[in-house]
C-alpha cells in the first residue's frame, strides 16, 4: 500500500465510499443480515468511524459518524437499493480479503475500493456454461439421491439444463426475470407430462421438483428463521416472504403446464418406483457436491472443501438420521458444519462461509415445501399437503437448531 495514508486517517468520505462498496458486495453475494451487519461494524470501526447499519434483502442503509468530530457535525447516511443476493463464495472471499487488507495497512484505500469495484466484471462465457452444467447436474443428482430410474434421472437433468439457459436469459431483463420461476415451472411441468406421455411413465412431480431444484428457496428460508431468531424480524420476514412468493411462482407454473398437458387429452403416466442401489444414492452425491460447488461459484482453490463440506453435511444427516431420526440427523449435522465452518474462519482467517453453505445445501427444505404446495393444488386439499408442510417444519427447527448450538459450542470470531 501507499505508505502516506494509514486507513484510519484516510479522508473521512474516502473511507465511507469503501465501506459502502463493501457492504454492497456482502450484499450482492448473498450474506445474511447479522453477518453483513456485524461485519460493516467491525471493518468502520477499525477504520475509525461508527456505522450504524440496517440490512434488508432488498437494500441497506449505513449512518456513519466520526468519532473525532463533535456530535452531528459528521453525521452521514446512505440509502441503497439493491436487489436480493445470490451466493458467490469467490468473490464473498475475494471482498474479505481485499478489506482485511485494508484494515491491515497493507493496501491503500483508494486501491481497496478499485479492487472490490472490480469484482464487478462478468465471469464471461465460462461462467455461463458452468452453470448452465450445474443446473442440469444438480437435477440429476437429486434425482439419483432420491434413487429415481434412469429415465427420471435423464429428464431431470435435461429440464435442469433448459431451466438453468431460461435463468441465464432472464439476467438484464427484469420483465423475464420476475415471471422465471413461472416460465420454468411451464417448462418443468411440460416437459416432464410429455415424457410421461409419450416415453415411459415417471415420478411426476418428483421430476418436476429435482428438475427446478437450484431455483427452490430452501436456503432463503433457512436464512429466514436464521434471521429471525438473531432479532432481525424486517429481514427475515421479508427474507420469508420472497421465499413464499418463489415456491408460489413455482407451483403456479407448474400447473399451468399441467392443466394445458390435461385440456389437450394427453395422459401422463405417473409411477412411485425408486429401484436404484445404494452406489447410485451415494455417487449422486459427490456429482451433487460437484455441482452446487459450481452453483456457488467458488473459486478454484476452494473447489475440494466446498465439494467435502457438501458431502460430510449430508453423510452426517443420512446416517444419523437411519439411527435415531431424520430430524435428528439435520441437527447433528447442521451442529457439525456450523462448528467445522467457524473453526475454519477462527484458523484459518478466511469465510467460514465456504464450508458452512455448501454444508447445508442439500438438508435445506426446498424441494418439500414446492411437493407440500404441489400436492395441495393438484387436489386441490390443504390436508394433502400437509405430511410434507410438517417434515418442512421438522427440518428447518432441526437445521436453525443445530446452527445456533453450533454457535454456542464453538462462537465464530468472523461474521462471514
Amino acid at each position: 500500500m501507499s505508505t502516506t495514508t494509514m486507513p484510519a486517517t484516510a479522508a473521512y468520505a474516502t473511507r465511507i465510499a469503501f465501506i459502502v462498496e463493501l457492504a454492497g458486495h456482502l450484499h450482492r453475494y448473498g450474506t445474511t443480515s447479522q453477518r453483513l451487519e456485524g461485519a460493516i461494524v467491525s471493518v468502520a470501526r477499525r477504520l475509525g468511524l461508527d456505522c450504524e447499519p440496517w440490512s434488508n434483502p432488498t437494500g441497506l442503509i449505513l449512518s456513519f459518524s466520526d468519532p473525532q468530530r463533535p456530535p452531528g457535525e459528521s453525521d452521514t447516511t446512505r440509502v441503497i437499493r439493491l436487489p436480493p443476493g445470490e451466493t458467490n463464495l469467490y468473490k464473498l472471499c475475494e471482498a474479505d480479503r481485499i478489506a482485511e487488507e485494508v484494515v491491515a495497512a497493507r493496501l491503500d484505500i483508494a486501491e481497496g475500493h478499485a479492487a472490490l469495484r472490480a469484482l464487478d466484471r462478468s465471469s464471461g462465457w465460462r461462467g455461463d456454461v458452468q452453470q448452465v452444467i450445474g443446473f442440469g447436474l444438480a437435477a440429476a443428482s437429486v434425482a439419483g439421491l432420491l434413487r429415481l430410474p434412469w429415465l427420471d434421472v435423464a429428464t431431470a437433468g435435461v429440464i435442469g439444463m433448459l431451466v438453468g439457459l431460461l435463468d441465464l436469459s432472464g439476467r438484464g431483463r427484469p420483465q423475464m426475470k420476475e415471471a422465471g420461476d413461472a416460465l420454468a415451472g411451464i417448462v418443468a411441468g411440460g416437459l416432464a407430462a410429455l415424457v410421461a406421455s409419450f416415453v415411459a411413465p415417471l415420478n411426476l412431480n418428483t421430476v418436476v421438483i429435482a428438475s427446478m431444484i437450484v431455483l427452490m428457496p430452501g436456503m432463503a428460508l433457512t436464512n429466514a428463521f436464521s434471521e429471525l431468531t438473531s432479532q432481525h424480524l424486517v429481514s427475515g420476514t421479508a427474507r420469508f416472504a420472497g421465499a413464499m412468493t418463489t415456491l408460489l411462482k413455482l407451483t403456479v407454473g407448474t400447473m399451468i403446464a399441467l392443466t394445458v398437458v390435461q385440456l389437450s387429452g394427453l395422459e401422463p403416466q405417473v409411477r412411485a418406483w425408486r429401484p436404484q442401489t445404494a452406489w447410485v444414492e451415494w455417487g449422486a452425491v459427490v456429482t451433487a457436491s460437484w455441482a452446487f460447488a459450481a452453483l456457488f461459484r467458488a473459486g478454484r482453490r476452494d473447489y475440494v472443501l466446498v465439494m467435502a463440506a457438501a458431502i460430510a453435511g449430508y453423510a452426517i444427516s443420512r446416517l444419523v438420521g437411519q439411527w435415531l431420526g431424520s430430524p435428528v440427523g439435520v441437527f447433528l449435522s447442521a451442529l457439525v458444519v456450523t462448528v467445522a465452518g467457524n473453526g475454519y474462519a477462527r484458523w484459518m482467517n478466511r469465510p467460514g462461509a465456504l464450508i458452512r453453505v455448501p454444508g447445508i445445501i442439500m438438508l435445506v427444505p426446498g424441494s418439500t415445501s414446492l411437493r407440500s404446495l404441489l400436492v395441495a393444488v393438484q387436489q386441490q386439499d390443504v390436508g394433502a399437503g400437509q405430511d410434507a408442510a410438517i417434515t418442512v417444519v421438522n427440518v428447518l427447527l432441526a437445521l436453525i437448531a443445530g446452527l445456533l448450538i453450533g454457535n454456542l459450542l464453538l462462537p465464530a470470531r468472523r461474521n462471514l
